[in-house]
């Protein structure tokens, strides 16, 4: 199963990145509704995203269980300054990272993939779970930015997303 997830992290990098590279600067910038991220800040969550899953995914690979933090996602998107970053540096960020991701996953042993993981106030669940929602979260967020018609859920979605 771990190379399987490690698989299905590539297909959906690989086939993501030339639809992210059809935006311009200009594009990226702006938000797709009131109140919502743009572009640039959507991907860059995704790059913050992957910066707490790398972690959650190490510990649970090589410790019995993991226990840590949530993340104040509009915090991190604000803080790391994606408004003001340019587009093409945000993409070849998120691809690499992702890669070293998948490399990442294709090593976990399948019998860590149960081990138990309590992120933040919420119910725990298996690394397993962990790799398969922040895959999928990703592909929902991709969707969104997109403007696809049909946006892909996943187990952790809130009303917020």
């Amino acid at each position: 199963m771990a190379q399987d997830l490690s698989r299905f992290l590539t297909q959906t990098i690989e086939r993501e990145l030339p639809s992210l590279r059809t935006f311009d600067d200009e594009r990226a910038s702006v938000a797709r509704a009131p109140g919502k991220w743009s572009a640039k800040e959507e991907l860059g969550h995704l790059i913050d995203s992957a910066a707490n899953n790398h972690m959650r995914f190490v510990r649970g690979a090589t410790e019995p269980e993991f226990r840590g933090p949530g993340y104040a996602q509009d915090d991190w998107v604000r803080l790391n300054g994606y408004r003001d970053m340019k587009w093409e540096t945000i993409i070849a960020f998120w691809f690499q990272y992702n890669t070293l991701l998948a490399g990442l996953l294709g090593k976990i042993p399948q019998d860590r993939l149960e081990t138990l993981c309590f992120i933040g106030a919420n119910k725990p669940v298996t690394l397993g779970f962990v790799i398969e929602d922040y895959i999928l979260h990703m592909q929902h967020h991709i969707d969104q930015l997109l403007g696809r018609q049909t946006i892909r859920t996943y187990p952790g979605a809130t009303a917020k997303d």
